[in-house]
């Protein structure tokens, strides 16, 4: 059935669908070390919904999720990919989730902060990336520890080292990579929050651009397209988000 071209219109004003493509996430996409070229389940993703909307695809790449977001916000991306945060919800409709990962807090070896509970105290300083989905939930959660935001979510445990902080809080598998390489490290036993990845669109682009987007998500998790493409990329430790 032809597409009604008015979606067509909301999600490709200047004909060509871009994609804001946010690589400090590494769950979700990266970019390859030969060829430079972005690759991920994000990426898998957005060539399908060209595929379905009949249009060509350009890749807007960018280093954190709040560049991600300021992208599609601002009209410079057409969609993009996102943890569903209530202060992002102000300008972007949210699909329901496709995938779910987790956050963790990381300390030292010899730290004395063995539960999360023990995180949010006065004399703790927590690492986090700026502006991502866990900045944005601990900026709201913690009353006493201090946040230090550092410039993007893969810098984290490296601002965390060169600032001498006692937590530092992110992607669990972005901090377990981080810790193996750094040592002397270790993760809390549990997680703080669950990070619910979707897609999602500017509010401008309008209601139908929003719903079509949220159907397709649907439809790529039903298909078993989402479970594929954590497979193929050699993802562990996210899962495929349940039905909306």
């Amino acid at each position: 059935m032809p597409l009604d071209p008015t979606l067509i219109e909301a999600f490709t004003p200047t004909g060509t669908l871009r994609a804001s493509i946010n690589l400090g996430n590494p769950i979700l996409a990266n970019r390859d070390a030969a060829t430079h070229e972005p690759f991920g389940v994000s990426i898998d993703l957005a060539r399908a919904l060209a595929q379905r909307l009949g249009v060509p695809l350009e890749l807007v790449v960018l280093d954190t999720a709040a560049q991600s977001v300021e992208a599609v916000s601002d009209g410079h991306a057409d969609f993009g990919f996102f943890a569903v945060d209530p202060k992002r919800g102000e300008t972007i409709a949210f699909t329901a989730p496709y995938v779910l990962i987790e956050g963790f807090y990381l300390v030292r070896e010899d730290s004395p902060i063995r539960s999360n509970a023990q995180v949010d105290e006065a004399h703790n300083r927590v690492a986090v990336g700026k502006g991502s989905a866990y900045d944005l939930f601990l900026t709201r959660e913690l009353k006493a520890a201090q946040i230090v935001r550092a410039p993007s979510s893969p810098t984290v445990v490296q601002t965390f080292l060169d600032e001498g902080l006692e937590v530092a809080a992110g992607v669990k598998q972005q901090l377990e990579a981080d810790a193996a390489k750094a040592g002397g490290l270790r993760l809390l036993d549990e997680r703080f929050m669950v990070i619910r990845q979707a897609m999602g669109v500017a509010r401008a682009r309008g209601p139908q651009a929003a719903a079509y987007l949220a159907d397709f998500v649907e439809a790529m998790k039903a298909s078993g397209f989402v479970a594929q493409a954590l497979a193929r990329h050699g993802i562990a430790g996210a899962s495929v988000a349940p039905p909306a």
